[in-house]
Formats: C-alpha cells, structure tokens, sequence
C-alpha cells in the first residue's frame, strides 16, 4: 500500500465514522408531508395609511416568508387565504410560541433625534400663557408637542422627533457578541449609501450638544418601543457624525433575542401588521402506507444499481457499491447536521443521486478499461492511477458546473429552491468524496493483490465491456450529416411545443391556489381513509391532513360548490354526519415573487455555467451544452402537457435535477471531443466528434442504467405520492442522454463550421501547463530498469 492510499483510507475512515456518530445521534428534520408541524393563521389589518387588501397581503407573505426562511425553517408552506388572511404552515418547529412572536411582529424600524425629556401631560398654563411654575423654558429644550413620546430602556420618556431614517436602509442585520466591550449579545446594523449619509448627519446633529444631554442621544424604535437609545460618543465633533455608516443596537439582549431582532429587521418590515387569530398542529400530509412504500421502492432500486454495477464491472464494480453505501451514509449526515428539511420528494431524489453518484466511478472505470486494452501487458494499479487521472478533468468539470448552479440557486433563490441548492450542493462533494476518496482507496488496495491482478475476469476493467466492444466493431457513422440529428430534435421540440399550447400546462395547486375545505366528522376517520375515498371520488391530488382535534383538512385546486359537495358526501360515507367547519379560498404557496427569484436564480445560474464552459473548453461547445439543457426541459414540460400530468412544486424539484443531469452528459462527452482533438488536431472534427461520443457511450449508459433502476422502482412501487416525480425523472434522463449525443454534438459541430478559433491546445484541460511536456507516471511495479 502506497502513501497515498493510506492517507485516502485513514480520511475515509475518519469521515465515515463522524457520518455514522451524527446519524446515529442526531434525529432529521421532516417536513410537512412526513410529520406534519403547526398551523398558524395570520389576519392583515388596516392601519389609517395603508389597507390591507389582496396585493398588501401577497406583499406580507413575502417578508413572512423572508423571516422563516432566516428563523432556520426550511420547506415552509405560506398561502393567502381569501384577500386579507395568511395560512403558515411550519415543519418540525422545536417552540411554536417563539416562531409565532416573531413572526407576527411587524418589525417597523426608525431612527430618531432625541429632543429632550417626555411629559406624559402637558403642563398647566397661567390665563397669560406662561408655566404654572413661574419659570420660562429655553425654547431650544422645549420638545414638539406633536412629537412621539417614548420610554427609554430605563423607563423614563423621551421626546423624539421625526423619524430620520427607517429599516428600509439597512443593508444587513448580525447578531454579534461584544466580548470586548462588555455589551454582551447586540445587533450589528451595515446602513446602504444613502442611508449612511443619513446617519452621519443624524449623529452628527445630535453630537452638538454637550455630554449628558438627552438630545446627544439617538432612538432606535422597533414597533414604536424604544429598543436603544445610545449617547453619541465624546470624540466625535458637531456636524462630523459617525463616519463608518454602520451602528450596533445594544440592550441587555440574549443571544436568542439578538437573533430575532438581526432577522426582523434584516427581512424587512410587514407592509401591515398582522394578528394571529388560529394556531393549531396539523399532521403529515402522507400516509404511513404511501412513506412505507416509497422506502421500499428506494431501498430495492438502490439493491438494483448496486448489483448492476458489481455485475458490470464486477470486483471493482462492487466496490464502488460499498463507496456509494458511504456516499449515503455522508450525505445523510450533512443533511441532518445542517438541519436541512427532510421530505418525501428531497429524500427520493437523494436516493437518486446515489444512483447518480455511480458516474464519477463509472468514468474512472471505462478510462482504465481504455488502458489495458490500449496497452494489455501494463500492471492493473497502473491503469487504474491513470484511469483516475485521465477521468479528473470530466469528473471536476462536470461536478463544477453543478455547484455554481447550486449555489447560485441558494443565494439568489427563496423556499423550496433554495433548499434544493442546499441538498444539490451537499450531494456533488459527498459523490465527488466517496469516487475519488472512499473508491480509490478500495479499488487501490485491491489492485495491489495479486490474485486480483492475474485474474483478469475477476477485477472488471482488465477486459473491455460488451457495449465497447460492439461499438468498436460496428464504428457507426453518427455525424455525416449532424444536420439531420438537429432536425429530429426541432421535431421533438415542436411536438413540445404543441402539448403545452393545445392542451396547456395543469399548474398545481403550489402555483394556481386553490380551496381548503375542514370537516367534521361524527365517527373518527383515519386519514389514510380519508384519502383512499376522496381519491375514490375522483380528487386524487387532494392533499388531505388531520387539522386541531380529529378534524380532516383537504386542500386541493380550482373547486366549484358541486365539488365541494362530492368531497363532503366521500367523507360522510366513512365518517357519518360530516359538518363543514372551515371553507376559504387560498392562494398559491409558490407565489409571483419566489417564482420570480426562481426564473432570475436559474437564469443567472445558466449564464454562469455558460462561461464556465466557454472558458474551460469552447463557446461553441458551451452554446451546444445550453441549448441541450433547454431542449430537455421543453420535452419534459411537453410530455407533461400531452399527459395531462400537474406540475407543481415535485415537478418542479424533478426539473431542477433533469437540467443538472443534462449539462453533466453534455460535459463528459465534450471533455472527451477536447481530449481527442487536441491530440489529433488535423483531424476532421466530425471524425473526433464520432470516436468521443463512441468512447463515452458505455459511461452514458451505465450511469444512465443506474439512475433508471431506482427510478422505476419509485414509479412502479412508490405509490402516487412519487408517480410524477420518477415519471419526470425518467422522461428527463432518456432525453437527455439524447441530447448529449444528438443535440449537443451536432450543435457544436454546426456552430464550429462558423467558428475561427484553431482547435485546442494538446493536453488541455488535463492540468498540464502549455509549453511543458506531460510527465508519465512509472508503474508501481517498475523499479526503472532497462536491458
């Protein structure tokens, strides 16, 4: 054993057992659809400037949704019910009571001068109109009887005059711990450029006057309650102000209570202040039978692709099934630890990147199996280190472009997108730990063994695979006429197209809204009952729950009076006398702006990628991969039109994993065209073209295998609750494997016929600087001697 594969085994090691500890220690967050969690209900008032009608109300449900998503809420349901109510419904909440405080607070924020000491009355006058008390008061400490009075934090009143600046000027809100100060746990304010001119010329002000004095003060009022109100500091002068733009609120907080005020103020203040008029628990919006099953289903596609892979590529296939039970293990841990929200449709999809996670092995694989054939008399550790390296530049780039999307869809993105950044991100550095770390070090120590290295049918990558072999024999002449492959994907987008303009696209209720109905009934019901009837009467996609005390709570789309009638007779056949406790009409929880935030993170994201793959290979390849990567999401959009199938926030999750997907093949197969034509750069690049899509094809279909395997067991065993999801899955990965080959391909060949750049340098993007030659590396078992 080298060095090196100690070192990787003894990392392995180490991060598996902190995986294990965390798993075995620590409980995951579940979402709604798994556990349930509170129900609160907010009522948006009137205030005499402001009415609270529907757009103020949808204007409210924003910023709500700002503070939950910073009070560490992941997977939040908020819809607007009739014009001026707002539902919430938290996930797996440790104090109801605290989220509820702060998120009904209205968190109005305002900066004032200090004018002078508060009377609670104003004083008796003498009938010539001067103080009782005989004396004249200056006129400059005589505060505006008009003005705001307030208690400091010491209780006594404060005259305070115009509000001079508000939360609208902050730029960002930290709660901080001011060991050094003595202040304890205080609230750290960075003012935007105008905001900050503001403030200098605030404290600038107020620092005329002499120390001690009340008008050398400042007032930060939160929700008209004096929170600070801090002396401005003796060093700086009349009219110069606090030059940095930036303030500290201090009052005795805790670090609980630091953190709720940085997060209000941070989210913004509520357009209108809001009452909650109803708190209550509701359970899980799946059934034990539908989560049993789905479990079943992701444990049997999982067996699959793991004895797909061990019968492949056989040792060392069954190796990288242990590495993918350690990617698991992993990511399982990174997800709890962060606290990110388990559902139903997060924990399918993180069963499908074990699947997916089986590319980066796969590459490796297929790379060494080019070298023994290429060269059958090289050690099996030799092909093995080169497999690795010639496979890092497809593995890094691949694996790049998907934490720029993830990231930027994190940072740009709100709700559920960016809790998918989170748990794509997480994903992309456990795979890339488990191949390159956990795999290695296994496959090393293997191939170190004799036996393994004599039995040529027992390691799997000694013998070149049957889909290689066919392939070579065959030689397909793929891109002749690349324009006839773009032609066919024109026809398929065009029957796309045509499904979502005749029969439109079927939004769910996440994005249309819909109707939530509560009933009563005289027998208790057992919501998987429940369920099972109304689906029976013909609302399969109701989503039904238990509401307070026994209550059935159904939640569905557009539902006319004649509908409602048909969901309240299916109930009253299980339950007897059916009462209708609650009816209101509610909006959609994917509102306008968080699908706005989606579109520009996704956008932004594309873009990113775009130069990525520009700078790293070529624009005209960079082009091909993008406009694959919207080919593909217009057929899955198309297919669901044509089927009829709703799109709602599952679909949108499944999309988000099919673009992924299709800018990884459409990586792996340019990064083989770049290898290739950088070494024979006279050759025609049709010919290049063909010999990288031939030599990744076995890749393409083994990873594609391995997704396939657990995705139709989902469809198949999963139960409805994940129908749509693997069917977009499904649908998603067989165009896109497509699209890497015919679409993107043909794309950038058409493109290049235009294009003037000179083909790419030799070795490029293998990490061998330009000018130098690319060193060898010397088999383990070659000690350097020559007859």
């Amino acid at each position: 054993m080298t060095r090196a594969t100690a070192v990787r085994a003894v990392l392995a090691v180490a991060v598996l057992l902190v995986s294990v500890f965390i798993t075995l220690t620590m409980s995951p967050r579940l979402g709604l659809d798994l556990q349930g969690g509170t129900r609160i209900v907010l009522q948006a008032r009137d205030t005499a400037t402001v009415e609270a009608d529907r757009e103020t109300t949808d204007r409210t449900l924003e910023v709500l949704r700002q503070r939950i998503d910073s009070l560490g809420v992941s997977e939040p349901t908020l819809t607007r019910s009739g014009e001026d109510r707002i539902i919430v419904e938290l996930p797996d909440v440790q104090d109801p009571r605290q989220a509820a405080e702060v998120i009904g607070r209205t968190a109005q924020l305002t900066f004032h001068a200090v004018e002078g000491p508060g009377t609670e009355k104003p004083e008796e006058k003498t009938p010539d109109g001067e103080p009782s008390d005989g004396k004249t008061p200056d006129p400059d400490t005589v505060p505006d009887p008009d003005g705001l009075t307030l208690p400091d934090e010491q209780g006594r009143l404060l005259a305070l005059g115009e509000p001079r600046l508000s939360g609208a000027g902050v730029e960002d809100a930290k709660a901080e711990f001011d060991a050094q100060g003595g202040a304890g746990w205080a609230v750290s304010l960075e003012f935007r450029k105008g905001a900050g001119q503001d403030w200098k010329k605030l404290t600038g002000e107020a620092a005329c006057h002499p120390a001690g004095d009340d008008r050398r003060r400042v007032a930060i009022v939160l929700d008209e309650k004096v929170i600070s109100s801090p002396q401005v500091d003796p060093s700086v002068g009349c009219r110069a102000g606090l030059p940095s733009g930036a303030t500290q609120i201090t009052g005795s907080f805790s670090a609980d209570e630091a953190r709720d005020l940085a997060l209000l103020v941070k989210g913004g203040a509520l357009p209108v202040p809001v009452e909650i008029v109803e708190q209550r628990t509701v359970g899980p919006t799946l059934g034990a039978a539908a989560i049993d099953a789905s479990a079943q289903a992701a444990l049997i596609g999982a067996a699959a692709t793991a004895l797909f892979i061990t019968v492949v590529y056989r040792l060392f296939g069954a190796l990288a099934a242990v590495a993918l039970g350690a990617y698991g293990v992993i990511s399982y841990a990174a997800l709890v630890a962060l606290g990110v929200t388990l559902t139903l449709p997060g924990l399918a999809g993180f069963v499908l990147a074990i699947g997916m996670a089986v590319d980066a092995n796969v590459l490796v694989f297929e790379r060494a199996r080019e070298e023994c054939a290429d060269r059958p008399k090289r050690s099996l550790r030799s092909a093995l280190t080169t497999g690795f390296q010639k496979a890092w530049s497809a593995v890094a780039d691949s694996n790049a472009t998907t934490l720029i999307a993830a990231g930027l869809l994190f940072f740009l993105g709100s709700g559920p997108v960016k809790g998918f950044g989170v748990t794509l991100a997480i994903g992309v550095a456990a795979s890339m730990f488990s191949a390159l770390v956990i795999a290695r070090a296994l496959t090393e120590i293997a191939a170190n063994s004799r036996f393994v290295g004599d039995y040529r049918n027992v390691n799997g990558i000694a013998r070149p695979g049957a889909v290689r072999t066919w392939l070579v024999r065959k030689d397909p002449k793929l891109f002749r006429n690349p324009a006839r492959w773009l032609v066919v994907s024109a026809a398929l987008v065009a029957v796309a197209v045509a499904g979502i303009v005749v029969r439109g696209v079927d939004l769910g209720v996440e994005f249309t809204g819909g109707r939530l109905v509560e009933y009563s009934t005289s027998r208790p019901v057992d919501v998987e009952t429940a369920r099972d009837s109304i689906a029976a009467a013909g609302f399969g996609d109701a989503e039904v729950t238990t509401a307070g005390d026994g209550d059935l709570s159904v939640r569905t789309g557009k539902l006319d009076n004649d509908g409602e009638h048909a969901l309240r007779t299916a109930l009253a056949e299980e339950g007897g006398e059916t009462t209708k406790v609650r009816d209101e009409l509610i909006g959609p929880s994917l509102g306008d702006e968080l699908r706005r935030n989606a579109l520009i993170a996704l956008g932004v994201a594309v873009a990113v990628q775009l130069a990525y793959l520009a700078v790293r290979f070529r624009w005209t390849f960079a082009v091909a991969s993008v406009v694959a990567m919207a080919h593909d999401v217009i057929l899955v959009v198309g297919a669901f039109a044509w089927l009829g199938r709703p799109v709602d926030g599952i679909f949108l999750a499944a999309l988000l994993t099919v673009i992924g997907y299709s800018v990884n093949d459409s990586v792996v197969v340019f990064d083989r065209v770049r290898e290739l034509w950088g070494a024979n750069r006279r050759t025609p690049l049709d010919t290049i073209a063909r010999r990288a899509v031939l030599q990744t094809v076995p890749r393409t279909v083994n990873t594609g295998m391995g997704a396939l395997f657990i995705l139709v067991a989902l469809a198949v065993l999963g139960g409805d609750s994940l129908a749509d999801f693997a069917l977009a899955l499904l649908i998603g990965i067989v165009v896109g494997t497509w699209s890497s080959v015919f679409t993107a391909v043909p794309g950038a060949l058409a493109l290049e016929r235009s294009a003037k750049s000179p083909p790419p340098a030799p070795g490029k993007g293998k990490g061998t600087p330009r000018g130098k030659a690319r060193s060898t590396r010397r088999d383990p078992l070659d000690n350097g001697a020559r007859v």
